[in-house]
């Protein structure tokens, strides 16, 4: 297989895509990793009747996919920076094509570990060199399309992963190989298509200092509300109907929070600096989901699932009345 520096060489020779064309790939492309990222859920009800495994041990799978993640956003957050947002794309994506390849020949849960480990280091190290490309790439006279896509093609990608699995391991032969086939294919083609995208971030010294885990932010960006503002309909739930009432009103909320936050942080951030402060806020968004969703279980099994519920809501109403004070004493920054 030829290496990324030399297929990025021929690619100085190729025709390139437009601002536009590499915009919308790039968009494609935080689609594309979401999905893959939430793909394996509908699927492991299939490999744990399969091959007899432990709720614990899938936890440990869960498990090994975000904290690769995290160590990808901590340590390789900023590399495009300093190396070019080609060729670290490249290499991410073909990382991928390498753990959907080993998605789809598992024979076993350290298959699935060593995939998800493999798939989170990637995830980690292209969104952050992709969101930033987002940035290089928006068009000056349309001003918030890259922090839009920032925020809405991670959702949606999770969605349409978790969608297709499902469908696929309803009418699939192959439940727990097609859908990874698919993504290799789409990864492939992509991880080619970056190649053909003007580069925006040229080589400068301080590559291997980028690689000491750290999270920044860019010092324009500092003075923005750093959480994410949840919606809760309410501690009781009891019917199918008001759950998902309640979660798509939890959704409105976290999208348009998401694209507020992220139009108070990118803008002020200067070229090598987007990369890191869009790592930084994803490391906050993953954590935001990963510890609560921990603290959650553990309250609901020492003290029952209405009292986490309720717990839970007084916490997050406190924290969403703190952004609001600061959101209201600090009114330049909105």
């Amino acid at each position: 297989m030829p290496s990324v520096t030399a297929l990025t060489s021929h690619s100085r020779r190729l025709p390139l895509l437009s601002h536009h064309g590499a915009f919308r790939l790039h968009a494609s492309v935080l689609v594309g990793l979401l999905a893959a990222s939430s793909a394996p859920t509908p699927l492991y009800a299939l490999y744990q009747a399969a091959w007899h495994f432990s709720a614990m041990t899938l936890t440990g799978v869960f498990s090994a996919y975000a904290l690769a993640l995290l160590v990808a956003l901590l340590t390789a957050s900023t590399l495009s920076d300093h190396l070019g947002r080609r060729p670290v794309l490249a290499a991410a994506l073909l990382a991928e094509v390498l753990a959907m390849a080993v998605f789809a020949t598992a024979q076993g849960v350290p298959a699935l570990i060593a995939a998800r480990i493999l798939q989170g280091l990637a995830t980690g190290a292209a969104t952050s060199a992709a969101g930033a490309a987002l940035l290089d790439f928006e068009n000056p006279g349309r001003p918030g399309r890259a922090a839009a896509a920032n925020g809405i093609t991670p959702v949606a990608g999770m969605a349409a992963g978790v969608l297709a699995a499902t469908t696929l391991a309803q009418y699939a032969p192959t439940a727990t190989r097609t859908v990874y086939l698919l993504l290799l294919l789409l990864f492939t083609a992509q991880a080619a298509a970056v190649l053909l995208t003007p580069e925006t971030a040229g080589p400068h010294p301080g590559a291997w200092r980028s690689l000491r885990p750290a999270v920044t932010v860019a010092p324009a960006s500092r003075p923005a509300i750093p959480g994410a503002l949840l919606t809760l309909s309410g501690p009781h739930l009891h019917s199918l109907l008001a759950l998902f009432a309640g979660t798509a009103l939890a959704g409105a909320g976290f999208g348009a929070v998401t694209q507020a936050a992220l139009r108070l942080l990118l803008p002020p951030a200067a070229p090598g600096e987007r990369a890191g402060t869009l790592a930084a806020y994803y490391v906050l968004s993953y954590l935001a989901m990963g510890i609560p969703a921990v603290l959650a279980g553990l309250l609901t099994n020492l003290y029952g699932l209405q009292t986490a519920v309720s717990l839970y809501a007084v916490t997050v109403i406190l924290l969403t009345l703190i952004g609001l004070i600061r959101a209201v004493r600090q009114p330049h920054a909105v």
